[in-house]
């Protein structure tokens, strides 16, 4: 296979993958198998492998935990990162729709309700389309530098699709973990001898800034 070729076989592989990512993460209707994907995954490795000046930092096959960092640095958000208030009271809940309503004279206010997922808020940052950092609130001004680890969580896309990619776009939103898979890593943990972890929450949170993204 000559270079042209071979850069449009890895392109196209890339696509097709980043493709079957968006279907399985984002949409829950993936339309291969799992045997597929994992042959067009070893398909592009092998490329790769065979051709390592074709490697980029935004390719699928580079989801793989590289080596630990030695310390997490810190990340300064360029507008801070808080958090909401939360309350158990109805009476709180209609002083906040009141206080919304002055701040917007003569806009019509419509509220969208949503369960609260319990995990670690996170920013990723994209320049030109490719996942470049990503980090933790902290203190809400400066967080950690996660970005090893968040390039091997399977929903956080590498490289964003579509025509009208911003050329920096910062998205935030929040790291967790589900109550099915705690019981799926505990039960392996049991079985290893090793201590249990208390909740999913916290261990999303523990999770995410380890030095070793392995």
């Amino acid at each position: 296979m000559d270079s042209l070729n071979l850069e449009s076989e890895v392109e196209r592989l890339r696509a097709e993958i980043r493709e079957h990512d968006r279907r399985y993460y984002v949409n829950a209707a993936p339309t291969i198998s799992d045997l597929e994907y994992d042959r067009l995954l070893q398909r592009l490795k092998d490329l790769e492998a065979a051709h390592p000046q074709l490697v980029t930092p935004d390719s699928p096959t580079q989801r793989v935990g590289g080596s630990p960092v030695e310390g997490l640095k810190p990340l300064r958000h360029r507008v801070p990162m808080l958090s909401m208030d939360n309350t158990y009271n109805l009476q709180e809940l209609r002083e906040f729709g009141q206080r919304t309503g002055r701040l917007l004279p003569g806009e019509e206010v419509a509220w969208t309700v949503e369960l609260k997922i319990d995990g670690a808020a996170v920013t990723l940052i994209y320049e030109n389309g490719v996942l470049v950092r990503g980090g933790t609130r902290g203190d809400g001004q400066t967080g950690d530098d996660v970005t090893h680890n968040l390039r091997v969580v399977a929903g956080v896309p590498l490289r964003l699709s579509g025509a009208d990619v911003p050329p920096v776009l910062e998205i935030r939103g929040e790291v967790y973990m589900t109550n099915t898979d705690l019981a799926d890593v505990n039960a392996r943990r049991q079985q290893s001898g090793l201590k249990l972890y208390a909740n999913p929450r916290n261990t999303a949170a523990g999770t995410i800034r380890l030095l070793d993204p392995r």
